[in-house]
């Protein structure tokens, strides 16, 4: 990741603004973009969004924001919709008026559909989370045809003009892996560690690339993934294998792991992606009678599995990303490009590129700060956020273990 060319810390502009889409009918009008507005401006609490509402009421047009599924991720439903809704109230929207949310249950043609429905209604800006960079080009291609602007939510796009990215640092979430792995692999005592690597959906979304460039990094020195078999380090590790589970598939990822543990029982550390794979290998190890703080994994996303696994001594830590942050820059950024003003350094602070061999240009990003989580700062982040519920993840660990955590 690049840093982005300053930009003014505050802009008043005249605007020339369409009643749909960004091209019809153009009305001139002035809007302020507050001179602090930058990642640094949202909380818990939401409260910064107030100060957003008179961009809200110079801008024109319809914000479409398109989720990508129900399924594969909770999160969609459980966060990003509540705290995108209660993100764009703050800014002054009214929901279903000029501030709508759907949701694409897994289907490219759904997403896409959805697109063009927002487009036909008026839409002057879409936050789209591609389900992979197909769909997300065909979106992006969509509406740029129609003078809409797009901000690629969570999972970069990287084609056409007036395309935006919101997310966390993806190479930084990769760094927090692996220096919490080899945080990890000398806490555990691991003798000799023999590394196996589970890489994220390489094949379909941009993301698990620059994951993998941050932990291969952090470990190994080198941003190549994957990585050849053989690799070491001045710690005394030897990879032996870097693998890819296509399309984030805990299945796929599972069944590999398995079948390199079963050929090498020499593996005594590893290193995952996100925490559904890290909880795929769990299941894997728990299954051969390995014991807790014996053979790490890593994660991401701190999910309840992620959390338990972290607290029952099998997962070093998980890597989270406060939606509630995500989802207000996403709603602030919309609501700058919406009013056509320009978005301040503080808070477009980056650029995304595509990985080597994949075709795009870089992206204008902003992009937010993960966190490192563990048992020893559990009860201060995740659980201070309500992001994981205490008494299920409690439940599932026992009472005894929480209170020996701190964890109330």
């Amino acid at each position: 990741m690049k840093l982005a060319r300053l930009l003014p810390a505050f802009a008043v502009v005249g605007l020339t603004l369409a009643a749909c889409g960004g091209n019809n009918n153009p009305t001139t009008t002035t809007a302020t973009v507050p001179s602090d507005l930058s990642i640094s401006s949202f909380t818990a609490d939401f409260s910064y969004m107030s100060k957003l509402t008179n961009l809200t009421t110079s801008g024109k047009g319809l914000v479409g924001v398109i989720l990508p599924d129900t399924s594969t991720s909770g999160r969609y439903v459980a966060f990003d919709t509540p705290y995108l809704t209660k993100a764009a109230q703050g800014a002054g929207y009214t929901i279903g008026t000029n501030f709508k949310i759907d949701n694409a249950a897994g289907q490219e043609s759904q997403e896409l559909a959805i697109a063009q429905a927002d487009i036909t209604a008026g839409a002057s800006v879409l936050i789209m989370d591609p389900l992979n960079s197909t769909v997300g080009s065909q979106i992006q291609a969509l509406a740029q045809s129609h003078g809409v602007k797009v901000i690629s939510y969570d999972r970069a796009t990287f084609t056409g003009t007036n395309t935006y990215y919101v997310s966390f640092d993806n190479v930084q979430v990769g760094e927090l892996i692996g220096k919490g792995f080899v945080q990890c692999v000398s806490d555990w005592k691991v003798s000799n560690p023999q590394v196996f690597e589970l890489d994220g959906g390489q094949n379909s979304d941009p993301n698990a690339v620059d994951f993998a460039k941050g932990y291969n990094d952090a470990i190994w020195g080198s941003k190549t993934t994957p990585l050849a078999a053989g690799k070491t380090n001045s710690q005394g590790m030897t990879l032996v294998n870097e693998v890819i589970a296509e399309d984030w598939n805990n299945a796929t990822g599972q069944s590999k792991f398995q079948a390199a543990y079963s050929s090498n029982s020499k593996i005594n550390a590893t290193v995952e992606a996100n925490d559904g794979l890290g909880n795929a290998v769990v299941t894997v190890l728990k299954s051969k009678g390995v014991k807790a703080n014996t053979i790490p994994t890593t994660g991401q996303d701190a999910t309840l599995d992620g959390m338990v696994n972290v607290l029952q001594g099998y997962q070093c830590g998980s890597v989270y990303k406060a939606i509630y942050l995500e989802a207000q820059d996403a709603v602030a950024l919309a609501t700058v490009l919406r009013a056509g003003a320009t978005p301040p350094s503080g808070l477009l602070n980056g650029t995304t590129s595509p990985p080597t061999g994949v075709s795009g240009t870089q992206q204008p990003a902003s992009l937010l700060v993960p966190l490192w989580v563990t048992k020893s700062n559990m009860q201060t982040t995740v659980i201070k956020d309500k992001f994981i519920d205490v008494a299920t993840l409690c439940g599932k660990v026992t009472q005894a273990v929480c209170a020996a955590n701190n964890i109330s």
